[in-house]
């Protein structure tokens, strides 16, 4: 099965992967910024998000093995990778395990190492949702306001809601196997793991996901890394500062 994907532009391939519970039209807007750079940009929707397949397996692995597929099938090599949070951790084991396919790394506001699960809220809001009586947004918006208090937080989520049929609403997410397969989303990347091609890491400055402490395990694994801070963002940098995450990712990729 083979990954959803908008393909925006000409050029050298760029491919961009979502976080935990996005999709790649959470980069639609950058992507076409990008994209008049003379690059090809490929946003995808990872297993169990956005238009792509439902599976029940979901790990790193898998999805690593996705990205493979895609690219092969769509003749990308010497691609340019950008990933944010959990599409961070596939892009990492992606370049490690396939050098060749990849350039050049970019991972926003995520670090190599093992993170303990914090989605409980969110699920269980996204749980909450009970489409037999919710028939708009804005009473999914209501039900979640009690589980998930940050406005910014809900309206990124409730991009994942569309209509099943005339009438009847639904979430694009896998919900089920994300939340039984949820503390996969923390997994560290393995200790082996290498790349030595440029790697740009992008963190937030309100953000907890990239401390000082992560600069060393960053640079076991990624020798030629960078850390960039992006100023006034928290965890969705690329959304909370878009003009200095861009003007960030243009200087790295040029």
């Amino acid at each position: 099965m083979l990954l959803h994907s908008n393909i925006i532009g000409e050029g050298k391939p760029f491919v961009i992967l979502h976080g935990f519970l996005g999709m790649s039209d959470n980069w639609k807007t950058l992507g076409k910024q990008f994209g008049e750079l003379g690059f090809q940009i490929h946003l995808v929707d990872q297993r169990n998000h956005g238009r792509s397949f439902h599976d029940d397996a979901f790990n790193y692995e898998v999805l690593a093995e996705d990205l493979k597929r895609y690219c092969d099938v769509h003749g990308l090599r010497d691609i340019v990778l950008l990933g944010h949070s959990m599409g961070g951790k596939t892009a990492m084991l992606f370049a490690t395990l396939y050098p060749d396919v990849v350039s050049k790394l970019l991972v926003a506001d995520i670090s190599p190492r093992f993170y303990p699960v914090h989605h409980d809220a969110i699920l269980e809001g996204l749980s909450a949702l009970d489409f037999e009586t919710i028939k708009s947004r804005g009473e999914a918006d209501k039900v979640l306001s009690n589980y998930v208090s940050e406005v910014g937080t809900r309206m990124f989520l409730l991009k994942n809601l569309y209509w099943v049929e005339k009438g009847k609403l639904g979430l694009r997410i896998n919900l089920e196997i994300l939340k039984d397969e949820v503390s996969e989303v923390g997994e560290a990347l393995p200790s082996y793991a290498t790349f030595d091609k440029d790697t740009l890491f992008l963190r937030g400055d309100r953000s907890e996901y990239i401390g000082v402490g992560d600069e060393a395990i960053i640079k076991n694994h990624f020798q030629n890394a960078e850390t960039v801070t992006i100023s006034n963002a928290g965890h969705w940098l690329h959304a909370e500062n878009p003009k200095e995450f861009y003007e960030a990712v243009v200087q790295f990729i040029n």
